[in-house]
């Protein structure tokens, strides 16, 4: 394999990774922004997958090419409603943010694959869809010398998606009146709620476009990589996104970029052996990789990483 072709694939396979990690991250940025801290990422992208899944194989043939684009918005609203218990528990019921996500992760496999079941005549896995998400060359700038067959050949177009997202996101919560108040709920939600911000109102919003992201990142990972639903499609991927968003210090970009860094992780697993000064590594540490630098992000950072002051807090509206 020469350097170019080396260079294609790499690229092409970590975006393709980092895809759902992206979408996810940027989802937990603002949840948490908004002070709901969401553990819960991991079974709203469980959701999400199965439900695109279903979608894909069920009208794949109705909307041909088509599909597994829609099969993103339908992960997307399934993940949205299905955080609905997490913002219910958190900001009406003032449960600890950590027992809720809890709950979302044990709850989400099990009701999937009940629900797999029951829809596919009893087993605990669907059919391969036959509408994935494949990789695509973008016309004109895959002409651009050097950079146009490394960054924009055969390459996964719902990452670059993602990419716009954070940087719409980043604008979003920094220069607009929404993100402003957005922010202030997460730091310091008695000051805003004296002004007359809504902090159970932007606490919902926060956490429902983590939910609507989530489950995204959840479609995109059953859509491309796994192109069915089972009980190993979404294994780690919800913990891995919130190390992502953890390293990029809440920051839609910051995110995206650990999540790209997260992703060539897991892409090693696919592409190790290929990179002549780590091929010789037996592949197993490839794919422990991904998981082992998970949880070294999440001791060497968590506690550096100034997460919103009122993140995790409970908020109470004085009458």
């Amino acid at each position: 394999m020469n350097a170019m072709t080396l260079l294609l694939t790499v690229m092409s396979t970590t975006l393709v990774y980092s895809a759902p990690l992206i979408f996810t991250a940027i989802g937990g940025t603002f949840s948490e922004r908004s002070g709901i801290v969401n553990v819960g990422l991991e079974g709203i992208m469980v959701m999400g997958a199965f439900a695109s899944v279903v979608f894909n194989l069920m009208l794949g043939k109705s909307f041909g090419g088509a599909t597994p684009w829609l099969g993103l918005l339908v992960g997307g609203i399934v993940g949205l409603i299905f955080s609905l218990i997490h913002a219910v528990a958190t900001v009406n019921w003032r449960t600890d943010h950590i027992i809720s996500g809890t709950v979302l992760n044990l709850l989400a496999p099990a009701l999937a694959i009940y629900l797999t079941k029951l829809i596919f005549q009893g087993r605990g896995q669907t059919d391969i869809i036959q509408y994935p998400l494949d990789t695509m060359t973008i016309p004109g700038l895959a002409q651009i010398p050097f950079i146009g067959p490394i960054f924009f050949t055969s390459t996964s177009l719902v990452a670059y998606l993602g990419m716009i997202v954070a940087a719409f996101g980043f604008w979003l919560l920094k220069y607009t009146r929404f993100g402003l108040r957005l922010r202030s709920v997460g730091e310091h939600p008695e000051a805003a709620d004296s002004l007359g911000i809504s902090v159970y109102r932007y606490r919902y919003i926060g956490v429902l476009i983590s939910g609507f992201l989530g489950g995204i990142g959840g479609a995109i990972m059953a859509q491309s990589i796994t192109l069915n639903f089972s009980i190993s499609t979404i294994v780690g991927q919800g913990f891995i996104s919130l190390a992502a968003m953890i390293f990029g210090k809440w920051n839609p970009l910051g995110a995206m970029g650990a999540a790209l860094f997260f992703g060539f992780a897991q892409s090693l697993a696919i592409i190790g052996k290929y990179i002549p000064v780590i091929s010789g590594i037996p592949n197993v540490w490839f794919t422990l990789a991904p998981y082992l630098i998970t949880i070294v992000v999440l001791v060497l950072f968590i506690g550096k990483s100034k997460a919103p002051a009122a993140d995790g807090t409970t908020f109470i509206k004085s009458n």
